[in-house]
């Protein structure tokens, strides 16, 4: 009687356990995590693609701890009309006024502190209403008078640069008083014991990490207890690996400087105020709903026309802030300031992926926009590239942001 004995061949290795075998399921992670949320990923890679090109183009130069800290300051005010108009566009609407409203509101600035001395904490709050007032005119016009917000804020465009010329009589006017200036050009005060470092920018910076840490995993939890969808954990904790770095990077060559400038702390209260509206309250979710269906937004009871006002009102409130900080960098008002900033804003926005029909868009996206444009920009200026061909290529970039918002519909939609 005779025994087959057949050969067994040896067990699987449990996945995950080698090392090759790890690394290709970790990326193959990160590339599925990367196509269900291209729109959100797409331009973030794009900036730090466009960061690394110019810095290995100018030897290193972008990234010195002074160009960093300039790059901040020159393009503070276009990222705050960034913010604004990203809310405009989420609204399904558009604002073409801003770029003038900026300039008017520089010109009141320069009317209330130069020529008449008010104080220029007084005269700032009555430049932050001066903008606001005009957002709501131009709101109501919209929302009330059912004109189309392009006709409304061309109008607007045209209105408030001639006021500029009329309150200026064609002149520069200037200078602004030391503590505006150091609204817009200052660095925080240096604090604590003597170190190779900005003590005061290492704390925020360090705080801000924590505190992003804790939003993003507040905000996994909460996706979970509602059964949502959310990224698998291995790709969540890179993402807060990646976020950590970024901010730790730029918080080590600002404090190799002079510090944090004032104004970034400005941008940063705005952005996450803003984002915070726009992801948890009534109000931000209110003008989702009216960009993304209006009818539909109607029938759920949204007041879509109280919406549309408030949304103007706010792009007037921060075209007033954008005015008051490009015044006071350049120490003057200019009946030529503001010149192109409605475009910028709109390019910032749409670039950071915002979506034409409305309803598609968030605040950190507006500021992303607004940093491969500055950077575009900064980067270009140090290479020696003509000014002629950073617009072509600015309007590459602009063209390429929209196609591949379209292309990443039709996509989803197939």
């Amino acid at each position: 009687m005779s025994t087959d004995v057949t050969a067994k061949s040896p067990a699987p290795a449990p996945p995950g356990k080698s090392g090759g075998e790890a690394g290709d399921g970790l990326l193959a992670l990160v590339m599925d995590g990367m196509r269900r949320n291209m729109r959100q990923y797409g331009m973030l890679i794009a900036l730090g693609l466009i960061v690394v090109l110019f810095a290995v183009w100018t030897d290193g130069d972008l990234l010195l701890p002074r160009n960093v800290s300039n790059l901040v300051l020159q393009n503070s005010y276009i990222l705050i009309l960034a913010i604004g108009m990203m809310l405009v566009i989420i609204a399904g609407h558009i604002d073409l006024s801003v770029g003038s409203l900026t300039a008017f509101v520089g010109s009141m600035a320069a009317v209330f502190m130069v020529k008449h001395d008010i104080p220029w904490v007084l005269a700032v709050v009555l430049c932050l209403a001066v903008g606001a007032i005009a957002g709501a005119i131009q709101g109501f016009f919209i929302a009330y008078g059912g004109i189309p917000s392009f006709i409304v804020t061309l109008a607007g465009m045209l209105i408030f640069r001639g006021l500029t010329e009329i309150f200026l009589e064609g002149q520069t006017l200037g200078p602004f008083p030391d503590g505006l200036q150091k609204v817009a050009n200052g660095f925080l005060p240096e604090v604590g014991p003597k170190t190779n470092y900005h003590n005061l920018t290492l704390l925020l910076g360090f705080a801000m990490i924590a505190f992003v840490i804790f939003q993003e995993v507040r905000d996994r939890r909460r996706q979970q207890e509602f059964s949502l969808d959310v990224p698998p954990t291995k790709l969540f904790l890179l993402k807060l690996v990646a976020i950590g770095a970024a901010i730790l990077t730029l918080t080590m060559l600002l404090a190799s400087y002079k510090g944090a400038p004032i104004v970034l702390l400005i941008l940063g209260v705005l952005l996450v105020g803003f984002g915070y509206v726009m992801r948890n309250a009534i109000i931000g979710r209110h003008i989702y709903a009216i960009g993304g269906n209006l009818p539909a937004a109607k029938l759920s009871g949204v007041k879509d026309k109280k919406v549309t006002f408030l949304v103007f009102l706010n792009m007037g409130m921060l075209a007033a802030l954008a005015g008051l900080v490009f015044a006071a960098r350049f120490n003057a008002a200019s009946p030529k300031a503001g010149l192109n900033f409605e475009l910028e804003a709109i390019a910032a926005s749409f670039i950071g992926g915002a979506s034409m029909s409305g309803g598609v868009g968030t605040v950190l996206g507006a500021i992303i926009g607004g940093l491969v444009l500055g950077v575009l920009n900064n980067g270009m200026n140090l290479v020696g590239i003509g000014t002629d061909w950073q617009q072509v290529i600015k309007g590459l970039v602009l063209l390429a942001a929209v196609g591949f918002d379209v292309w990443n519909k039709r996509k989803v939609g197939s």
